[in-house]
C-alpha cells in the first residue's frame, strides 16, 4: 500500500527533475550525460555481438524491433508481429544482434547506400556530406529489449562499439548518418558527439508513421580524437575512447571474409522470399520504379522467382510516363567507377520528370548501357542533386535516357515545385523555395 501511495510522488519528483535538467545550459547537461557511461571492458561471456544471418536471428530482430516501434508509436502492428521494410532487402543492408544466453536482446541495422539510397535522405539534405571525402551509412532500426534498457547500457554500448569496429573496419564506412526523435537526440549528440545536419525538425517523418524526426552524422575518422578528448582521462568503465578504439571485446564475432568486400550480404532467395512474400506484403506493396529498381541489384536468375513482379509491355511503359515531363537545362557530371577507377562524363540535362532525365553528352562517343553511377546536377546555383542513375538508351545525337534510383529531398523539391506551376513565371520561381531551407 505504502508503495502505491509514493509512485505518484516518485513520478512527480521525476518530472520535476527533468525539467530542472533541461533548464540547465546545454553543455552542462551533455557533461552530465557523459557521467553517466558505463562501458563495461569486460561484458558478460554470455554476450554474443555478430551479424543476423539466419532466419531465427532475422526474425528475433524483426520482431524486437516491432515491438519498441509499436510501444514508441513509430508504427502501427503489424500482423507479421515484424517490422520489415524494404530496406532490410538490400544486400547493402547489415543487421547487426546481441544476443545473451542466445536470445536477441538488441539490433541495429547499418544502410549503405544503393540506387534505393537512405530512408532519410526523403526529408534531409546530404549534398554538403557527399562532398566529403568517405562512404555514408544510415544507422537505423535500433532497439533494446526491455529487460536490459535499466542495465547501465550493458547491452547499447558494446552494440554501439560493434557498430564502430564494423564499420571501420569492414563496412568501408566514413559517416554515419541517424534520423532520430527529438527527445533523442541529445544521447547521440553528448555521448557520441553527432552534429545535426539541420537545427529543423521535420515534424513528419513518415517512415516512423509521422513522428518528428531530427537528422545527425558522425564522421568516424574524426571521432577518435574528439573521443580522446572527452573520455581520454576518465576511468575505465566511463572511457568511451578507450572501449571504441583499444578494447578488444571477445563477445564480438566479426565475419569471416575470403574475399576483400565491404557487404556481408545474408539473404538467399528463400530467406527473401519468406521475409517479404509469406511474412510480410513488402514486395507486393512496392511502387513500380522499385520493383523495377530491386531487379536490377538482384540481376541473378537464382533470385527473378522470388523477386516481385514487373508490369509488362505497355502497361508498364504508362506507369513510367504517367509524370509530367519538363524541358530544363542545367549541367551535370555523371561519375561510374570501375576496377577503383574513377570516369567522369560531362553532359547536360535536358528534361526530366520526378522519376527519369534526358541527358546530352555533347563531347563523348558512347555513354555505357545500363551502367549504374553516381549523377551529380546542378539545379540551382547553390543547388546539387546527388543520385544514382544509369543510362537505358540513346536517343539520338548523343542524348541519353536515365533512369534513376531513389530521388534526394533536392530533386523531389524541385520536380514538384516544378509540377505545381502551371505558367512560364511559375516554372521561373520554381526553386525559390531553396534559399529559404
Amino acid at each position: 500500500m505504502i508503495r502505491k501511495l509514493l509512485s505518484p510522488v516518485r513520478k512527480l519528483l521525476s518530472r520535476t527533475a527533468k525539467k530542472l535538467f533541461n533548464f540547465l545550459p546545454r553543455k552542462r547537461r551533455f557533461a552530465v550525460y557523459r557521467n553517466f557511461v558505463d562501458c563495461n571492458p569486460n561484458p558478460d561471456e554470455r554476450l554474443v555481438l555478430k551479424i543476423a544471418e539466419t532466419q531465427e536471428e532475422l526474425e528475433a530482430c524483426f520482431a524486437l524491433l516491432h515491438d519498441a516501434y509499436v510501444a514508441s508509436g513509430f508504427m502501427n502492428p503489424d500482423p507479421s508481429g515484424m517490422r520489415v521494410t524494404i530496406y532490410h532487402a538490400l544486400p547493402t543492408t547489415t543487421t547487426l544482434c546481441a544476443k545473451y544466453d542466445d536470445k536477441v536482446v538488441g539490433t541495429l541495422s547499418l544502410i549503405r547506400e544503393s540506387v534505393l539510397g537512405f530512408p532519410l535522405q526523403r526529408i534531409f539534405d546530404l549534398t554538403a556530406l557527399r562532398e566529403k571525402k568517405g562512404n555514408i551509412a544510415e544507422v537505423s532500426a535500433l532497439a533494446i529489449h526491455p529487460r536490459f534498457r535499466r542495465t547501465g547500457g550493458s547491452i547499447l554500448f558494446p552494440l554501439m562499439k560493434f557498430m564502430y569496429e564494423y564499420c571501420t573496419t569492414f563496412f568501408d564506412t566514413r559517416h554515419l548518418v541517424i534520423a532520430v526523435n527529438p527527445s533523442h537526440i541529445e544521447m547521440y549528440e553528448s555521448l557520441l558527439f553527432f552534429q545535426r545536419l539541420t537545427q529543423k525538425v521535420v515534424e513528419n517523418y513518415d517512415f516512423v508513421n509521422g513522428a518528428p524526426a531530427v537528422g545527425a552524422t558522425l564522421d568516424l575518422g574524426l571521432a577518435p580524437e574528439i573521443f580522446k578528448r572527452h573520455y581520454g582521462s576518465k576511468p575505465p568503465k566511463r572511457n568511451l575512447y578507450a572501449f571504441f578504439t583499444q578494447v578488444k571485446l571477445a563477445n564480438i564475432k566479426l565475419p569471416q571474409r575470403r574475399f576483400y568486400t565491404t557487404n556481408d550480404p545474408v539473404l538467399t532467395p528463400e530467406l527473401l522470399d519468406h521475409f517479404f512474400n509469406v511474412r510480410t506484403q513488402v514486395f507486393a506493396l512496392l511502387s513500380e520504379r522499385k520493383k523495377g529498381l530491386l531487379h536490377t541489384i538482384y540481376d541473378l536468375p537464382a533470385y527473378h522467382e522470388v523477386l516481385p513482379a514487373l508490369a509488362k509491355g505497355k502497361q508498364n511503359d504508362t506507369a513510367r510516363r504517367r509524370h509530367r515531363r519538363f524541358s530544363y537545362k542545367c549541367p551535370a557530371t555523371f561519375v561510374i567507377v570501375a576496377d577503383g577507377v574513377e570516369n567522369r562524363t560531362n553532359m547536360e540535362i535536358v528534361q526530366l520528370s520526378c522519376d527519369g532525365f534526358q541527358a546530352h553528352a555533347p563531347d563523348v562517343a558512347w555513354v555505357p548501357i545500363n551502367v549504374w553511377g553516381r549523377m551529380k546536377i546542378q539545379l540551382g546555383a547553390n543547388e546539387v542533386s546527388s543520385i544514382w542513375a544509369s543510362a537505358s538508351c540513346e536517343l539520338a545525337d548523343g542524348i541519353y535516357v536515365f533512369q534513376m534510383g531513389e530521388p534526394d529531398l533536392i530533386w523531389r523539391k524541385f520536380v514538384n515545385a516544378l509540377d505545381s506551376g502551371s505558367t512560364h513565371a511559375d516554372l521561373q520561381n520554381a526553386t525559390r523555395f531553396m534559399s529559404e531551407r
